[in-house]
């Protein structure tokens, strides 16, 4: 099946690219990988959650804005490549988590974007992945997630 169709299929509609925040792009092509800039839980440009994991935002409100940052990273690497049939696979995932040093689940967190990566691309979306605890992140964003994606050339 069709990456394109999967999305249809499991009621996924990718949202527009998301403008970046500073002086970069939202995603790079380069040979057979496609590098995507860290991408925030926007929702028609606006953070669907803000402050620390654990303490503001739930772990279930995160794991939600780790999904929504992949979808918009999967946006901007459709807007590189034109279509995600595109996609050899997912690469690599690394995840950022505001918190507090006492938070331990920056892993479950991240699960958000994992799982819908193999959800809708199999095999394809398992992927490396690191979860990183941060003290800060760009608007105060409670989840930042980039990704390296191996496409057809």
């Amino acid at each position: 099946m069709k990456i394109e169709e999967r999305l249809k299929d499991l009621g996924i509609t990718l949202p527009e690219v998301a403008r970046p925040v500073a002086s970069y792009t939202p995603a790079v092509l380069s040979g057979a990988y496609v590098f995507v800039s860290g991408q925030l839980p926007l929702v028609g440009g606006r953070l669907k959650f803000e402050g620390r994991v654990g303490r503001e935002v739930s772990v279930d409100e995160a794991r939600e804005c780790a999904r929504i940052a992949i979808l918009n990273g999967l946006a901007a690497v459709r807007n590189v490549v034109g279509s995600l049939d595109k996609i050899k696979h997912i690469v690599r995932v690394t995840g950022y988590v505001r918190s507090g040093e006492d938070f331990k689940d920056h892993p479950r967190v991240l699960n958000g974007a994992s799982d819908l990566l193999v959800e809708v691309f199999g095999d394809a979306g398992v992927h490396a992945r690191s979860a990183v605890g941060s003290s800060g992140l760009p608007l105060g964003a409670p989840v930042e997630v980039e990704m390296i994606v191996e496409v057809q050339a």
